[in-house]
């Protein structure tokens, strides 16, 4: 029973917008209660998905509300604030109308409500405007109309032409019942074939302003009236004889004969069928033959803005539940046997169809599209796709771009399903492409708006999980972001960019026309875009592909909106501040081109000059070091001359401040390094020799001494690995700085000889390449420049044996010579044995 009562309560809730179209506003469950907020009785929607109140409507006593197509309560709250309920069930209409005439005191059985009193504070208000007190019950009256005859014409134009002046609601609403209960429209339709008959223009004249008048009641059941299957032609022909106009139209004519409806599927449904006739005809009536807008009032035709609108709802929800008619369609539209003519016109109605579901709310437009996908919606538009008729190209495009801005998701995860099974020539995506680059419109209006399809499938915004999904289905949305960028840069992306690489293949561009241009044009914004959305895939496919050295021969383009789109691609790249980019462009060279378009261009000021020098203005305020060395050391002789911006003089000086900078942190470091180079100091040396010494006259046995060159290693072959790794960084740094830092080491090369003498008759001279008994390296020193070593340098190389300088220091020489004097001559002899 609760399960009843929430169907029979669920209704929709729609506003009407500045532009009179219903805007949907939720779907939720409505009741009748009383808000203590609002002091009285209350018309109460929650949400059906989070239970937030959608409405909270006072029933005031005053209000009129409408009951409408047995599902429909629409009602004003204000002015140019139109509301309306659409129950799923006509007992729950029922029961919300029955509440809301309960507390204005009215009968259930009618259709529209109304005060029958006037209110007492307008009455006041008119009689101290000096209207008279007989006035009240005159308003209340029913109003009477004269008997439909030929000569009474005039006076009922007349009674309307008044009602229409004096618009207040109720007198409306009197009208609006005594035209109702009387049935007095088919009355004044037997008038006009009568009028029609006698060629009576000034009837008929007539006759078209009362319809006129009877349009501007903007009521519900007047047009139910109008609009059935026995009486629409005939209004539409009374709408013909406009008094203006010197002939009339031939408006029936053209419904008849020239707009034939084509049943493409045999329908079964004859409800639906009326209902399309009448929503066709409708809409003619309102789109053709009534006057603009202008003319009326802007919400005295609302009532029928409501009327198309429900009625395109209904037709929609009734083809979705015809599964048969559906089926039927989409096996005609994929078969192999079906005429192109057929094939047309079921396009054509798919399209209709799609459209005419742009008017439901999200719940029932999820359903729509989950209901065309299930018959194999995006397998039909593949198909269409490769046919060549332009039209019916055309209408599927439509078709998918409907798709597409609904629910993007599910055309990705259609495309990478087949991706597992076809070609990347027969894929979805790739057609839509191809659809785009071949668009046989000059103007290439089609390849716009299939680039904005293109946009939203590739868009990572809306790849995002959403609530109240199955659980494949919130699997796949998790990882589509990374799956399906992966599939398109490996599958798509150079469908996307051939017609770049075709036009660039030669180092200049081969096609220079305007629909070329153009297409480059829309394909280098949707690049732009990846470069913005797509920073991991899109910079690998530019740094593999060469990409950016092909956009910027754009730039020698004479169509002036091509170059611009070649140098905002440039200008978003260096904008992404990555250093993967920053590199490739400095080894590729890539300013080249830009600044030889800048230097053509000269000195004309323009947006392309304009564009350019804020690309380096941009370098330059965000200090770019890599990009602002590169385009001082290489490009600076060209754009030195330009001194009507200070823009190049500013990247030099600061270049020249980065150079300065570079000079001082050199020069600080190696400095460093000179402070903390690791020495031995003589008076250590000593030490550890006055160690063994002692040692040495305690112990008797000579054979069992251990040499020093022994008890030393240990210590000396960190020192070896940690000089010879400064040796080789230094001359690293002297090849990087010849230029800036000072020279600090003398222009020998290094030479570290180490060797623990021994008075052996087989020890090595020292400086030979040789090993000693004991182990010890000799480390020598080749340098392809130096002079042969005279006997002198080795006598000194043969004193400075003990290790006290490791490095060669021409400003220390001295200094080591008085170690060595100072040193105990009687302590080496002893080191020796």
């Amino acid at each position: 029973m609760a399960d009843t009562t929430s169907t029979r309560r669920r209704v929709k809730l729609y506003m009407l917008n500045e532009e009179r179209q219903w805007d949907d506003q939720g779907t939720g469950h409505v009741s009748s209660i009383f808000v203590e907020r609002l002091k009285g009785m209350s018309l109460q929607v929650r949400s059906e998905t989070d239970g937030t109140v959608l409405l909270e409507s006072k029933i005031q006593p005053d209000t009129m509300y409408q009951k409408q197509q047995e599902t429909l309560i629409v009602w004003s709250e204000a002015a140019n604030y139109d509301l309306a309920l659409s129950f799923q069930e006509q007992a729950g209409c029922l029961e919300i109308w029955r509440k809301i005439c309960q507390v204005q005191g009215k009968d259930p059985s009618v259709d529209i409500t109304q005060d029958c009193l006037i209110d007492h504070g307008e009455h006041d208000e008119e009689f101290q405007e000096d209207s008279t007190i007989e006035d009240a019950p005159d308003a209340a009256q029913e109003i009477e109309l004269p008997p439909c005859e030929l000569s009474k014409l005039e006076e009922i134009w007349n009674i309307f032409t008044e009602s229409s002046i004096q618009s207040t609601p109720i007198r409306k609403e009197k009208l609006s019942m005594a035209i109702e209960n009387s049935g007095y429209i088919k009355k004044l339709l037997d008038l006009f074939h009568m009028c029609e008959d006698l060629d009576n223009m000034e009837g008929l004249h007539h006759l078209y302003e009362i319809f006129k008048n009877i349009f501007l009641l903007n009521r519900n059941e007047l047009f139910e009236i109008m609009f059935s299957e026995e009486t629409i032609f005939d209004v539409i022909g009374v709408l013909e004889h406009q008094p203006s106009s010197p002939q009339p139209s031939q408006h029936r004519t053209y419904l008849k004969e020239t707009a034939k409806f084509k049943q493409v599927v045999p329908m079964t449904n004859k409800e639906l069928l009326n209902k399309i006739h009448q929503t066709y005809r409708v809409q003619y009536i309102q789109d053709v033959i009534l006057p603009t807008p202008s003319v009326f009032e802007e919400n005295h035709l609302s009532s029928l803005t409501s009327f198309i609108f429900f009625n395109k709802v209904e037709i929609v929800s009734m083809i979705q539940e015809d599964e048969k008619f559906l089926s039927s369609l989409f096996t005609q539209l994929t078969s192999d046997d079906t005429e192109e003519a057929v094939r047309r016109d079921l396009v054509l109605f798919l399209k209709e169809f799609c459209t005419f579901s742009q008017t439901l709310q999200q719940d029932s437009r999820e359903s729509f599209f989950k209901t065309l996908s299930s018959f194999g919606v995006l397998s039909a538009i593949e198909v269409i796709l490769g046919l060549d008729d332009p039209q019916i190209k055309s209408a599927a495009i439509d078709i998918f771009s409907y798709i597409v801005e609904f629910s993007p998701s599910t055309v990705r995860e259609f495309i990478m399903k087949e991706g597992q099974k076809q070609d990347d020539d027969d894929l979805l995506v790739n057609l839509v492409i191809d659809q785009m680059i071949n668009d046989p419109d000059p103007e290439l209006g089609g390849a716009l708006q299939l680039m904005g399809v293109l946009k939203l499938l590739i868009d990572p915004e809306n790849m995002i999980a959403t609530s109240n999904v199955s659980l494949n289905a919130y699997y796949f949305n998790k990882t589509e972001k990374s799956e399906f960028l992966v599939f398109f840069y490996k599958h798509s992306m150079h469908v996307l960019t051939a017609p770049l690489y075709a036009n660039t293949s030669e180092g200049r561009l081969s096609k220079d026309d305007f629909q070329s241009a153009q297409l480059q044009s829309l394909i280098l914004e949707l690049l732009t875009f990846c470069i913005e959305h797509h920073t991991f895939h899109i910079k690998n496919y530019i740094i593999s592909k060469d990409l950016l050295r092909r956009v910027l021969l754009l730039l020698k383009s004479r169509h002036r909106f091509l170059a611009l789109c070649a140098l905002r691609f440039m200008r978003k790249i260096v904008g992404i501040k990555d250093d993967f980019y920053y590199r490739y462009i400095i080894k590729g060279s890539l300013f080249k081109p830009i600044v030889e378009a800048f230097i053509e261009n000269g000195t004309r000021y323009n947006l392309f000059n304009s564009a350019i020098i804020e690309l380096f203005e941009f370098i330059k305020m965000e200090d770019i070091k890599s990009l602002c060395a590169h385009i001082v050391e290489t490009h600076m002789k060209e754009l030195e001359s330009v001194n009507y911006v200070s823009t190049f003089n500013s990247l030099k000086m600061r270049y020249e401040q980065q150079q300065d900078g570079l000079k001082d942190k050199l020069f600080e470091s190696t400095s460093v390094l000179r402070n903390h180079r690791y020495r031995r100091d003589a008076r250590t040396l000593e030490e550890e020799e006055e160690m063994w010494f002692d040692e040495d006259d305690e112990t008797e046995d000579l054979d069992s001494m251990v040499p020093v060159s022994d008890v030393l290693r240990s210590s000396l072959d960190a020192d070896f690995d940690h000089i010879n790794r400064y040796i080789g960084s230094r001359k690293v740094n002297k090849d990087q700085s010849r230029e800036s830092p000072p020279r600090l080491f003398n222009n020998r090369s290094t030479c570290i000889n180490i060797n623990l003498r021994n008075n052996s008759p087989n020890t090595s001279p020292v400086g030979s390449p040789a090993t000693s008994p004991t182990g010890s390296p000799t480390i020598p020193c080749p340098t392809p420049n130096s002079s042969p070593i005279t006997p002198s340098e080795k006598a000194l190389a043969a004193k400075r044996a003990g290790l006290v300088g490791l490095v060669d220091y021409p400003d220390e020489d001295s200094d080591e010579e008085e170690e060595d004097s100072e040193t105990p001559t009687a302590k080496r002899p002893r080191l020796a044995t």
